[in-house]
């Protein structure tokens, strides 16, 4: 049974501790009663892009055949548990020709923006930003940008490096980081900001600061917003131990010629983006965010995968030129990063939210800039998209769209479901169709 409450809660209610603060995921007693008495009130439409470097063999990607009643191809057999709440999308393009040079950093640059970057470190606006200025004013963070691994350098693929690892630009000449450290992540979430906020705490979690309000709001609210306050709670307990359980063990033993990664950075790879996945859907849960970037690994990287049986670099692999030892390698590895994005479904499902899950009301597109890393295409590019947009997407199909589609024309048609509408975005033609 809903219980109406005639004087509302503020959406922006926060829990407040000793340096810390918590907002709180969407309640009923957060709803006017007007309103909630007229018809349930819709959660917040969520965005998010999530990006693979260096292509995909697209043989194994592409179903077969276009429409629900296809067989999934290899690479995406890790989402057959998902297969209901995300679409293939083919024929997508980025830029085609006039590359300023080089292919991985244009591949990287210009996904979000439609825009050729150049070397003096200028591109577009990107469409998570876009969204961030048009939505972002409604959460306490208009965006979060997150990956696992920040690059600096002077040349990457012959452009700056900030180029070949950067999604997010709020101007044409301002590229955006990301943020690979979870405690970092997890402080801007969840702290204030206060450069004494662990002396304040002690190194105590951050829920037996606020531990007070928690209860004393349990006891003004519907035992349904109970279960979600205990449930969201829950999960800020389980991402922050599991975070300050990275900083206390001991560094790894690196092998020859590898780098020491950085303090509180997971060493694998998984149990890194696994660990920024649940933050991003901290974040979306408790609606300090609706809009996210995710770079699983910058546009070149050169990554191994040891625990998966791969010792050579990514980037070397993609480059397999047809011999069948190194696509099985390479195979593996865009394996490997499909079934984190599986896992990072699964978190979303779990959450409940008004009468579906977290999931339901997100647009999540998953991808990379090149299509066949082999040749550094960057047209037919391997698309998903998850998630329903509220209601405003039909997933569970294989959508086949004309050679060199604009792939802005796609992220059109996200922005405007999200709330964020504009008339152009680089090179794109129009919203694009067959979504609904």
């Amino acid at each position: 049974m809903i219980t109406i409450p005639r004087h509302p809660m503020s959406r922006r209610t926060v829990l407040r501790g000793v340096g810390a603060t918590i907002a709180l995921p969407l309640l009923e007693a957060m709803t006017p009663w007007r309103a909630l008495a007229a018809e349930k009130t819709k959660p917040p439409i969520r965005l998010a892009w999530v990006y693979v470097p260096n292509g995909i063999q697209m043989k194994h990607w592409t179903p077969a055949k276009e429409g629900g009643d296809y067989e999934l191809p290899d690479l995406l057999a890790p989402l057959k548990d998902f297969r209901e709440d995300f679409s293939v999308l083919s024929g997508l393009a980025a830029l085609q020709g006039g590359h300023d040079g080089g292919n991985h950093a244009p591949a990287m640059a210009a996904f979000l923006t439609g825009t050729q970057p150049r070397r003096d470190v200028r591109c577009g606006v990107s469409a998570d930003q876009i969204a961030a200025s048009k939505i972002g004013q409604l959460t306490r963070l208009p965006s979060l940008e997150i990956g696992s691994k920040r690059i600096g350098g002077a040349s990457c693929d012959g452009f700056p490096c900030v180029v070949s690892s950067t999604l997010s630009w709020p101007s044409p000449t301002q590229p955006l980081p990301l943020e690979p450290s979870p405690r970092a992540v997890f402080d801007r979430l969840f702290g204030t900001g206060q450069a004494d906020r662990k002396k304040a705490t002690a190194r105590r979690s951050i829920l037996d600061t606020v531990q007070g309000e928690a209860a004393s709001l349990s006891t003004r609210v519907s035992s349904d917003d109970r279960h979600k306050l205990d449930e969201y709670l829950t999960a800020v307990r389980d991402v922050e131990r599991r975070v300050g359980r990275t900083e206390e063990l001991p560094a790894p033993n690196p092998p020859q010629g590898a780098a020491r990664p950085g303090d509180g950075i997971p060493a694998e790879f998984a149990p890194h983006v696994r660990l920024m996945g649940d933050m991003m859907v901290l974040a979306f849960q408790a609606d300090v965010t609706r809009v996210c970037t995710f770079i699983f690994e910058p546009e070149g990287s050169g990554r191994s995968y040891p625990e998966i049986g791969v010792k050579g670099g990514h980037h070397n692999l993609s480059h397999h030129g047809g011999r069948v030892e190194t696509v099985e390698q390479i195979m593996k590895i865009e394996r490997h990063h499909v079934t984190q994005f599986a896992y990072l479904l699964g978190k979303l499902k779990a959450v409940k939210e008004g009468d579906g899950n977290l999931l339901d009301n997100c647009m999540i597109a998953y991808g990379s800039g090149l299509g066949d890393g082999d040749r550094h295409d960057h047209k037919d590019l391997p698309i998903l998209l998850a998630g329903k947009g509220g209601g405003s997407l039909k997933p569970a199909r294989h959508v086949r769209y004309p050679t060199n589609t604009p792939i802005t024309n796609l992220w059109l048609s996200l922005l405007e479901r999200a709330g964020a509408t504009t008339k152009t975005l680089g090179d794109s033609t129009g919203p694009l169709k067959g979504l609904d």
